[in-house]
């Protein structure tokens, strides 16, 4: 599903305007990266958290070639799955 579809799906739904929707969207998805960002947890209650995952610095290997690379540390967003939306798709 596109952010496009999300937003008509949303619109639809809730009965406010494509234009609404959209800066709805964009608030939730500019927040959850903000907080992220911060370094703390988003936690939807019956959907799921979102939590930041840190890599540390290290080395890889180019699996083409077999050379070894430096690898920078990195930041990224992990989401687990809550028990409401388990249930929606197991049921």
């Amino acid at each position: 599903m596109s952010k496009s579809e999300i937003i008509g799906r949303m619109a639809q739904a809730s009965g406010i305007s494509r234009d609404q929707a959209k800066l709805a969207l964009e608030a939730l998805t500019d927040h959850i990266a903000m907080t992220l960002k911060d370094g703390r947890d988003v936690r939807i209650t019956g959907f799921g958290s979102f939590h930041l995952s840190e890599r540390a610095e290290g080395t890889a290997r180019n699996p083409r070639t077999g050379e070894t690379v430096f690898r920078p540390a990195s930041r990224t967003a992990r989401f687990r799955a809550g028990e409401g939306l388990k249930s929606v798709l197991n049921g």
